[in-house]
């Protein structure tokens, strides 16, 4: 429905995500979400064949804009890393800083640090390897990470000469050089709402649905369950919860309520009557 969010602030802080299905015929098809950062508002998703494209997620932002984004308010969006969210924001969004997934950056130096681990326990014997696979898998880690938590960009840059000092860090610290910038844009003045990991937690609530999401068998149905997901999602509360150490985003509120336009005793169920 064309402007069904057009009333809905944002901050102009974005987050985006895929999750791959598996349809009947051995047809393959991805999700793809765009989320605000601040109220956790899904704008309608789209059903397309890949991520690569530029064009499939220019479909995304077209159809947000449909429901009443406003690209002119938008400052920045969080992404994966996928080429095709790149390059469309290098296309058509030249001036919206672009966010990289930290858990993402994560899953891809895994590979490499569990590798240098392995080859710090060469010729040693299984009890004594396996106390230096450990130590040397610690090591690495806290200086990844002194690198990516870091409080500033210029932060991340001081703290990586330190991991390409280690004995093993050298290719981590390789790695990681060209993603400093792109993983600390939450840290610039105009974008610190962005959220630093991408929305996969999202896909829980949809795989919770009545098809699992994923369980469609055509896009055209796939689509559908994603778009009535969104509305769901917007409009239900979440649950409520209290500990002593730990302060949750949304407590007991929904995401229309984070935004500032509360449906009150409205339910995703009248949302999908209109």
């Amino acid at each position: 429905m064309v402007g069904q969010l057009a009333d809905v602030p944002t901050a102009g802080h974005l987050a985006t995500d895929g999750l791959w299905a598996r349809l009947r015929g051995g047809v393959t098809r991805v999700v793809l979400l765009l989320t605000d950062s601040g109220s956790g508002v899904v704008w309608p998703p789209v059903v397309a064949t890949g991520e690569a494209a530029a064009a499939q997620w220019g479909r995304l932002f077209h159809r947000a804009a449909l429901a009443g984004l406003a690209g002119e308010e938008l400052w920045g969006v969080t992404s994966d890393g996928a080429t095709g969210i790149a390059g469309y924001l290098r296309e058509r969004l030249s001036g919206v800083a672009h966010q990289r997934c930290v858990f993402h950056l994560w899953r891809n130096l895994s590979g490499e640090l569990g590798r240098q681990a392995r080859q710090a326990t060469t010729g040693l014997s299984k009890a004594a390897g396996a106390a230096v696979q450990r130590q040397v898998r610690q090591e690495l880690s806290a200086a990844v990470r002194a690198v990516l938590d870091a409080a500033s960009e210029g932060a991340a840059w001081t703290a990586l000469p330190p991991l390409a000092a280690l004995a093993r860090g050298a290719k981590l610290a390789a790695l990681l050089r060209p993603h400093i910038a792109a993983a600390h844009v939450c840290h610039r003045p105009y974008t610190r709402g962005l959220v630093r990991v991408s929305p996969e937690w999202c896909w829980r609530d949809f795989r919770l649905g009545l098809g699992h999401g994923r369980n469609h068998g055509t896009p055209a149905r796939l689509e559908r369950a994603a778009l009535r997901w969104a509305i769901y999602h917007n409009f239900t509360p979440a649950q409520q919860r209290s500990e002593r150490k730990r302060d949750y985003r949304r407590p007991g509120k929904s995401p229309l309520e984070l935004a500032g336009c509360p449906p009150g005793r409205l339910s995703y169920l009248d949302a999908l009557s209109v």
